[in-house]
């Protein structure tokens, strides 16, 4: 992956984002001190950055740039491929395919301003608490990167996080919201205390996989150590049908998990145990962002993925009675302005 700094017009040496160097300012902190009282204030970049990658199912090079965006605009993605095309909302009730990624699209031409496999930068947003930003992708789908957050989480620390004189509102989920879908899955968000904790259990034929379950309350710390570098996976005779119906042609086994029975095909085997369960948990995370904020509430998923995580946020905000914002004395004219924006 090439990586461009475009803060000033400067160009930084390239990097491999998988074992990224140390840069200044972002060893497991902001690039700057955060005020007191700054985790109740909306944040974006502090920088631009700009990077290269192949794309997962076309195996094109695509250009992706992420930006500073303004006070309450939330995440937004525009196709830089596309003159004139208009920015648009990652949101929950913009996502319009979730079969092999969580695809969002402009609701006025979602046939042709959309962009695919979203949900681990939206991972990577949610863990390091960026509220706004601009992502310009010049194709249909993100680059694949190293097929989980670890190189977006990098890109984000590399850029700075900036903290903006705006308060930020927390989704607090008030009752229980559950989905259901085939053989037993399901997605439920429950009220919490505090942050956001998610378990996840899943069970598969494949023995390389299993059963498996996971657990974690967020935060970035954990989510750098424990999730971001887990790899998506996919079991051999699914990658290749894919491929045979011109499908993940940017896959490789640097990016994912391959499973063939009992047996990791990758030559260098997982990264850590339970890598499957907790890659879901990533998704989930990304998947969850799509909310438009970050939540105060606690996920369970069993066997669920990025259909059912989506059915679950159409769930919760089609009756009102199921969430607010979390009060943080804020004024009355900000909340609405920002309850319009999860409903967009």
């Amino acid at each position: 992956m090439q990586v461009t700094s475009t803060h000033g017009g400067n160009t930084a040496k390239s990097l491999d984002a998988r074992q990224p160097e140390k840069v200044s300012g972002i060893d497991g902190a902001p690039s700057r001190p955060e005020r007191s009282g700054s985790k109740n204030l909306q944040t974006t970049l502090a920088n631009p950055i700009h990077c290269q990658g192949i794309a997962l199912h076309s195996g094109v090079t695509v250009d992706l740039v992420l930006s500073p965006a303004p006070a309450n605009s939330g995440v937004r993605f525009q196709r830089s491929d596309i003159e004139g095309s208009p920015s648009f909302p990652a949101l929950y009730n913009h996502i319009v395919d979730t079969r092999l990624s969580t695809v969002v699209a402009c609701e006025t031409d979602p046939s042709s301003l959309r962009v695919a496999t979203i949900e681990h930068l939206m991972a990577a947003l949610s863990a390091c608490e960026i509220d706004n930003i601009l992502v310009t992708v010049s194709g249909p789908e993100l680059p694949v990167l190293d097929g989980a957050s670890d190189a977006f989480t990098f890109l984000i620390r590399c850029a700075g996080r900036k903290t903006l004189e705006t308060p930020r509102q927390v989704i607090e989920i008030l009752r229980n919201v559950r989905v259901e879908g085939e053989n037993g899955a399901f997605a439920e968000l429950r009220p919490a205390q505090r942050g956001l904790s998610l378990a996840i259990s899943l069970s598969f034929p494949a023995q390389a996989i299993g059963n498996q379950r996971y657990a974690i309350q967020l935060d970035e710390r954990r989510f750098m150590e424990e999730l971001a570098f887990c790899r998506t996976f996919v079991n051999r005779k699914d990658i290749e049908y894919l491929q045979s119906i011109g499908l993940a042609r940017g896959g490789s086994l640097e990016t994912a998990v391959v499973v063939d029975g009992e047996n990791i095909l990758n030559p260098a085997g997982l990264k850590i145990e339970r890598e499957f369960a907790r890659h879901k948990l990533l998704d989930a995370i990304g998947d969850l962002y799509c909310a438009g904020h970050r939540m105060q509430a606690g996920f369970i998923g069993h066997k669920s993925g990025h259909t059912l995580n989506n059915k679950l946020l159409r769930a919760v905000f089609s009756d009102a009675a199921n969430w607010r914002f979390a009060p943080t004395g804020s004024s009355r004219t900000a909340t609405k302005t920002l309850r319009a924006r999860v409903a967009a």
